[in-house]
């Protein structure tokens, strides 16, 4: 069927690939500009069922009319992948139509493919902690698979949205990486949305003609994170620690309760990151490590003080890092010493030090969350909202100021009546008493 002068498809037999019960392979042929690429449609017929003028399987043959269905929507997916690469501008040809039809022109194919490419060009961008998350997730997928499929891997249009949530279903009730340890729900949350990604890169390229996440929602449980109080945090500064390390996680702690910064951002401070800042005090100027945002946090005494306790750190060896920081891993298990000895019952991460400046130090003491936000270098007020909870003594304080006002409100009025009471003759109060019981 000729769809133009320059392109065309038709169907016709390849008599040199003869079977032995006498099966012809029956092929597409697809013509633009002069050139041609031919290809197999997977079907058989015998050579006197072939009608050569139509290009199709002489009616009334046993199973004539659903291979003549079947080659009409050969047809129609060629004229669609000729259309589609018409649409995206590409260079177009019979081998580049037939490319597109096999899908061989996709850089990926396959579960495997866009991981590997994820790894190949999207890694390289990331934080080593965010590369670890992945690896998680593939992990997942990788034992998923093996398990629903019985395979190592899976084709990209295998994966719908049933397949999404028979992969959360997994996750809820498998054996984690980190034994003993079950995935929570925000967990999973997590690792589906890292899939999203995968999944969503390979629908920009093309290769998933859906992308099933566009049905699917993800059900995050919002949840408070702890955070330190005053006291608690005398509570650090007061504790006699005999170990070294201990008082350099201490300290450490300390520094980013008083300047919000994350334990990455600590760790990679260095001395042109100080700065004078438009009050002419010293400024902390960096970007976050996150999400790239420029951060400028004023440079509290308590922090100051730290830095000054490490003044003779800095070093080549050390990257000129202003403080000496250990693995992560080393400082949250220090912490949970620590908090032990100062009797703080709560679980204390690094993080915990940065919800404690947007709490404690910050707006218990009055700053607008607008500040905060811009503080710890939040792009979404939302995203502030959720580390600065409204905490008792945050209500208790407020409403105390409240009541000081209407006290002062209340008392200033009884003062001006009995002024005025005083003021009138007996007579006048009665009449006014009466006026007002009449009012």
């Amino acid at each position: 069927m000729k769809n133009s002068n320059a392109f065309n498809i038709g169907f016709w037999l390849k008599k040199t690939a003869r079977k032995n019960d006498g099966q012809v392979p029956i092929y597409a042929r697809i013509r633009f500009e002069k050139q041609r690429s031919d290809l197999s449609v997977h079907r058989t017929v015998l050579e006197d069922h072939w009608c050569h003028s139509s290009s199709k399987v002489h009616r009334g043959f046993k199973e004539s009319a659903s291979i003549n269905m079947y080659l009409d929507d050969i047809q129609a997916k060629l004229l669609d992948c000729h259309r589609q690469l018409m649409a995206e501008g590409a260079p177009i040809s019979a081998r580049a139509i037939k490319e597109r039809f096999l899908g061989n022109d996709k850089p990926v194919h396959t579960l495997k493919d866009i991981i590997e490419f994820h790894r190949k060009h999207e890694v390289p961008k990331l934080a080593k902690g965010t590369v670890k998350n992945y690896s998680a997730t593939e992990t997942y997928l990788t034992r998923f698979v093996k398990e629903r499929y019985r395979s190592s891997d899976v084709k990209l249009s295998l994966i719908d949205y049933a397949f999404l949530i028979e992969f959360e279903t997994y996750l809820r009730n498998c054996e984690t990486i980190v034994k003993n340890i079950p995935l929570s729900n925000n967990g999973i949350m997590k690792h589906m949305e890292r899939f999203k990604k995968l999944v969503t890169l390979a629908h920009k390229f093309g290769c998933m003609s859906r992308n099933p996440f566009s049905l699917y929602t993800m059900k995050f449980e919002s949840y408070d994170s702890d955070f330190l109080e005053e006291e608690e945090i005398q509570k650090l500064k007061n504790l006699v620690l005999k170990e070294f390390n201990l008082r350099i996680v201490r300290d450490l702690f300390l520094f980013s309760c008083y300047t919000g910064l994350s334990y990455i951002e600590v760790k990679l401070l260095k001395q042109g990151d100080i700065v004078k800042g438009i009050d002419g005090d010293f400024w902390i100027d960096v970007k976050r490590k996150k999400t790239n945002t420029p951060v400028k946090v004023p440079l509290l005494y308590d922090a100051k003080m730290v830095l000054d306790k490490y003044r003779d750190f800095p070093k080549l060896e050390n990257d000129d890092s202003l403080l000496p920081v250990f693995s992560n891993q080393k400082v949250n298990a220090y912490l949970k010493l620590i908090a032990n000895k100062a009797q703080i019952r709560k679980k204390v991460t690094f993080h915990v030090a940065r919800h404690t400046f947007a709490t404690t130090i910050t707006l218990m003491n009055d700053v607008p969350i607008e500040t905060v936000s811009k503080l710890l270098g939040h792009t979404k007020l939302s995203t502030t909202q959720k580390y600065a909870r409204v905490v008792e003594k945050k209500i208790s304080k407020d409403m105390g100021t409240l009541k000081k006002v209407l006290d002062m409100k209340t008392t200033g009025q009884a003062t001006s009546n009995h002024d005025l009471d005083v003021g009138m003759g007996t007579e006048q109060m009665e009449r006014g008493m009466h006026l007002r019981v009449i009012k």
